[in-house]
């Protein structure tokens, strides 16, 4: 249980965290080799190791998260392809019961994503999840990617958190590391972002199977007896 008390904001990543990550999972490692290798005239296996070598260069930099780069990239009309399988954009379980705990509690709600702004608006478009919260913020606006050094010091410039007292979710390692670097105190990873696969293996941050486990309200009633 997160000690809420202590807590001023809360931060939320979006895929594999609010939402469920196979829409993402499917999207680049099924659908995109799959429409690469028909434009391109190459068979799907061949598809998948061209695509896998890209992104493997460009893996952790903002590229990798950028729409437009991928659109050059692999001469694929990236956000169209995103609107034929909006279908499977899914919110995870018992998040909205938290987020609507939160509200109730007081607490300024942050999300903070990677994902290029065309995925943010179309994401929370067709889940309404950023009516949730106080400020939606894509990181192409900093330039620079969660995991990137400097990022949360840069997002204190367009919103003015203590570091002390907020509390980030997110189901990336490599962005929670750089986010306790940068002072962020309370950091919880998730154990399942995506449905369809298994739990991941735990690290060195307290994991969160369900967010209903984890309610405000039930830090009252704990209280309470």
């Amino acid at each position: 249980m997160p000690p809420w008390s202590a807590i001023d904001t809360v931060m939320f990543d979006m895929d594999g965290t609010l939402l469920d990550l196979h829409f993402d999972n499917f999207f680049w490692t099924e659908l995109i080799p799959r429409e690469f290798g028909r434009k391109h005239g190459v068979t799907e296996s061949a598809a998948k190791e061209i695509i896998t070598c890209k992104y493997a260069g460009v893996k952790g930099t903002l590229s990798w998260y950028c729409l437009d780069y991928w659109r050059t990239e692999l001469d694929l009309d990236i956000v169209e392809l995103k609107l034929s399988v909006r279908h499977k954009i899914k919110i995870r379980p018992s998040v909205e019961k938290l987020l609507l705990d939160l509200q109730a509690a007081n607490k300024r709600l942050l999300l903070v994503t990677n994902a290029h702004p065309d995925s943010l608006s179309l994401k929370t478009g067709e889940t309404g999840i950023g009516d949730y919260f106080h400020h939606c913020v894509s990181s192409h606006r900093l330039e620079r990617a969660k995991e990137n050094h400097g990022f949360w010091q840069a997002l204190q410039s367009i919103e003015n958190y203590d570091p002390e007292r907020t509390l980030l979710f997110d189901d990336s390692l490599p962005v929670l590391r750089q986010a306790k670097r940068e002072g962020i105190r309370h950091l919880y990873a998730i154990a399942q972002p995506d449905s369809k696969q298994a739990h991941v293996e735990p690290a060195e941050f307290p994991q969160v199977e369900d967010f209903a486990l984890i309610l405000p309200a039930n830090e009252k009633q704990d209280c309470h007896g």
